[in-house]
């Protein structure tokens, strides 16, 4: 859903009917998923006078305001153990980035943050997360390339125990959601951060690409089934981005979007506000 979406439905029905055919398509080709959209619909068609289009808008951000959580859901440390945030999602989402923006975040709300380079797999993954932790001015561990990510977060839990720290945030692998293998390998590194805290990974955040539609959703839905998800990044919301996808993986899987991101700088991750979210479409 490009931001202005809801101005974009005022424009195409404003001063004639509304169009049944032409308002489902449009929530659909917007991402919101077909239960959304037909959700929407309903609605619209429990309106006792004639529908415009403006109390289609009105209607539309009622239902979508429903779906998305009131609360936002921050990311707030344990008294006397390390929090361990897992990211894990697709490759070419932003994921690495999405890593070290959440690392900046909360570097910048006064936590102490270490990351575990565990994408041992692409090239330069381990240089790239290194020159962002030392942007950052925060601790990471590594190891060599093919080296066991499990055991890389497993060090890494350990190392931020000792020390005090405060968040472990691991930055895994990027992999096709269709691979068996690779999603199993994201079983291992749970059982491993297991032996250091029952509890780990406390959260497990999967950045999707907004412009990837309703991919994002069976993205979702395989990453859910694998890592048992907490949340959603959701990137390339920067005005390119559909946001849809956000009402679609909350209305359809229940996963709430935690955190967005609107460009490449260090600081363009917010934590997700639904209003103001929802005001940005119009």
């Amino acid at each position: 859903m490009p931001f202005g979406f809801f101005k974009s439905l005022i424009q195409k029905f404003t001063g004639k009917p509304v169009d049944w055919e032409e308002l489902e398509e449009m929530l659909i080709r917007a991402d919101l998923g077909v239960p959304m959209a037909m959700r929407i619909l309903e609605a619209c068609r429990e309106k006792p006078d004639k529908l415009t289009a403006e109390s289609a808008v009105a209607i539309a951000r009622e239902e979508i305001l429903k779906v998305l959580p009131r609360d936002n859901l921050q990311l707030r440390p344990f008294p006397s153990k390390p929090k361990v945030v897992l990211v894990v999602g697709v490759n070419g989402t932003g994921k690495t980035t999405s890593t070290a923006k959440l690392a900046a975040f909360l570097k910048g709300k006064g936590h102490s943050v270490l990351l575990a380079a565990a994408d041992t797999f692409r090239a330069a993954a381990i240089e790239q997360l290194g020159v962002w932790a030392e942007r950052i001015g925060c601790e990471i561990v590594k190891g060599q390339y093919h080296a066991d990510p499990a055991a890389i977060c497993h060090d890494a839990y350990r190392a931020a125990e000792s020390r005090n720290i405060e968040f472990v945030i691991c930055d895994t692998a990027g992999r096709l959601h269709t691979k068996a293998n690779l999603m199993s390998e994201l079983d291992k590194i749970k059982r491993a951060l297991a032996k250091c805290d029952p509890g780990a990974p406390h959260e497990s955040l999967l950045v999707v690409d907004a412009t990837t539609g309703s991919n994002a959703v069976a993205q979702a839905r395989e990453f859910d089934a694998a890592a048992k998800l907490t949340g959603v990044i959701v990137t390339k919301l920067d005005g390119s981005g559909k946001g849809g996808v956000v009402v679609a993986i909350k209305n359809e899987l229940g996963l709430p979007t935690r955190f967005i991101g609107t460009g490449e700088k260090l600081e363009d991750l917010a934590f997700f506000e639904s209003r103001e979210f929802v005001e940005k479409m119009l």
